[in-house]
């Protein structure tokens, strides 16, 4: 029986583009919709890595240091334990089909990610495919968009022997969302399989969370699941940016001074439902495929 391969080392080659049919989830999206890609790594340094592409999906209702900070401790992390370049990263926030009580409109929470990403960083994109949808598309629908988005309509990545490449897609998620894997019913073993067997998903620690029993439950994916420790411990949350806000306290250095005064400007979050809603888009009953 051939050993799963040692933690943080990929096993598998990335996902052949033309091997399995991926449906166009961009279907109905509208003639306006274009996907960006101007941030895209179009020719890769090292042909002998596997190039990858980090999607984060989530409320972000704000979006936070945090969850900018989680990108760059990936590409820490990809940098020096395995055998993937980094070729791209996405912010996917969810729609307003979501319907969770203080989740700000889809067009808030996209320029807030908008700002965010062009204000701190040079290679992170955000996409609004998602937030843009009528109705609630599942993370394993999301991904897909990005595989035929990267690997159909662009065709992959180049080398600079001209050779084209395709580009393994992986979820980039919080502690917690794991935790929710875990849990009997929240999600089906096919959607399981589809995002942790097809695509995989690299999972930021976060401070006070246990995720070993929710590891063991999903061993059977554990050669796609990546385990990120946080060297600095950051619990910033959107949740409690929304109580900061609510109570009239300051989040200054909390968030980017672009996503602050927008905040300030447009009067979000401070209505009463700001500390009741989850962060992030988690995966209960209600978002089941």
């Amino acid at each position: 029986m051939e050993e799963p391969a040692p933690q943080g080392f990929d096993s598998t080659p990335a996902p052949d583009p033309t091997s399995e049919p991926v449906p166009d989830p961009a279907a109905g999206h509208g003639a306006t919709y274009s996907f960006p890609h101007s941030r895209l790594k179009k020719i890769i340094n090292d042909s002998s890595k596997t190039p990858l592409c980090l999607v984060a999906c989530g409320s972000f209702s704000p979006i936070t240091y945090l969850h900018l900070r989680m990108f760059e401790m990936a590409a820490d992390y990809v940098k020096f334990n395995t055998n993937f370049e980094i070729v791209g990263g996405y912010l996917s926030p969810v729609s307003d089909a979501y319907k969770k009580a203080g989740l700000a409109s889809a067009e808030h929470r996209v320029r807030m990610c908008e700002m965010a990403a062009n204000q701190t960083s040079n290679w992170i994109s955000v996409d609004d495919w998602e937030a843009t949808q009528k109705d609630y598309q599942p993370t394993a629908i999301v991904l897909d968009h990005f595989e035929r988005e990267i690997n159909k309509v662009l065709g992959g990545v180049e080398t600079y022997t001209g050779e084209r490449k395709p580009v393994r897609i992986a979820l980039l998620a919080g502690a917690d969302l794991i935790q929710t894997m875990s849990t009997p019913g929240l999600w089906s073993k096919e959607d399981l399989n589809h995002i942790l067997g097809r695509y995989g998903s690299f999972i930021i620690e976060r401070a006070g969370t246990d995720i070993d029993d929710a590891l063991e439950s999903l061993r059977a994916w554990s050669p796609q699941i990546y385990l990120i420790q946080q060297l600095v411990q950051n619990d910033i949350s959107s949740t409690k940016i929304r109580l900061f806000l609510k109570r009239e306290m300051s989040v200054q250095y909390l968030l980017p001074a672009p996503v602050i005064q927008y905040i300030e400007e447009n009067g979000l979050f401070q209505d009463d439902g700001a500390a009741s809603i989850s962060e992030g888009k988690g995966k209960g009953p209600a978002d089941a495929p």
